[in-house]
């Protein structure tokens, strides 16, 4: 089943499908090499976000091998994306990632907004099992997934940063039972 996505809010932020006209807002934090040096996409320039947006992102969300990517509002500023890749034979894992702006990171942003959409994919949904593929030195992040519910898996994924080089990311995994048991 796929679903046109509406916006998700939480007590700070809108989280909306990401359209054309972000390109130029998307591009000013995704192409601080800092900010994303553990990031597997820096844009060259605006017109390099506007095809990311154009040719590698679905326009619906929950369409199996795709990615639907959700710009991360705080009152009118987009200050960070999260994509969602729909994985599995049956459609019921994704693949998560999240980026914010530089500006804007330690303030909780990246954990109030997946945890909104953790619920949106669980709950409404009905998938069953998230991961997030992490560069190991990217401590920061690390400790949001866990702080997240997620565990680190056994497997570990390659890939590939900007600089071409490649790197075996750790794979974290939060599944929808292990969810309800931390709710109890």
């Amino acid at each position: 089943m796929t679903w046109v996505m509406n916006i998700l809010t939480t007590e700070r932020l809108l989280l909306k499908p990401i359209d054309i006209a972000h390109a130029e807002a998307i591009y000013r934090y995704r192409s601080d090499s800092v900010t994303n040096r553990y990031q597997g996409w820096i844009p060259k320039d605006v017109e390099d976000v506007r095809s990311f947006i154009t040719n590698r992102t679905s326009r619906e969300i929950n369409v199996n091998g795709t990615w639907f990517q959700l710009v991360v509002t705080l009152k009118d500023e987009i200050i960070g994306d999260i994509g969602l890749h729909f994985l599995g034979s049956r459609n019921e894992q994704v693949e998560l990632g999240c980026t914010i702006d530089r500006e804007h990171q330690g303030n909780g942003y990246a954990k109030e907004a997946l945890s909104e959409v953790i619920s949106f994919l669980f709950h409404t949904l009905d998938k069953h099992r998230l991961i997030a593929s992490i560069h190991p030195a990217n401590i920061p992040s690390i400790k949001l997934f866990e702080s997240l519910g997620f565990r680190r898996d056994d497997h570990l994924k390659d890939s590939r940063l900007p600089d071409e080089s490649r790197v075996t990311d750790l794979v974290y995994y939060l599944s929808k039972s292990d969810l309800s048991e931390q709710q109890r």
